[in-house]
């Protein structure tokens, strides 16, 4: 399945938690069997670890989780607004996303 988000790319959160809706982040991993994303400094999540080895100390890690990928919206590089994405074909097959609002290649 092909997914319109991809890693490197800016997003809007447009529903989630109170305090994430509305941000903008890059995406630094997709998971497309998941259907989620991870995004830079959304979505933070506490996380308990117990102290493996002494090189690695326990405590608590504070950490970005996946966010669905329905819940994320790209933002335009060149007009720089959140955007829907549309495919444009070549006549050698090839193929391009393209914004719905400016109509210039991502």
């Amino acid at each position: 399945m092909s997914f319109r988000i991809r890693k490197e790319d800016r997003v809007l959160i447009l529903t989630g938690n109170a305090k994430d809706k509305g941000k903008t982040g890059k995406v630094l991993r997709v998971s497309p069997s998941q259907e989620k994303a991870i995004v830079e400094n959304v979505n933070f999540i506490t996380q308990h670890k117990r102290t493996r080895d002494p090189s690695k100390p326990g405590g608590r890690v504070t950490r970005e989780a996946p966010v669905p990928l329905s819940k994320l919206m790209l933002i335009c590089p060149k007009c720089n607004r959140p955007t829907r994405v549309g495919a444009k074909v070549f006549e050698d097959g090839s193929k391009v996303r393209i914004c719905k609002k400016c109509n210039a290649e991502i």
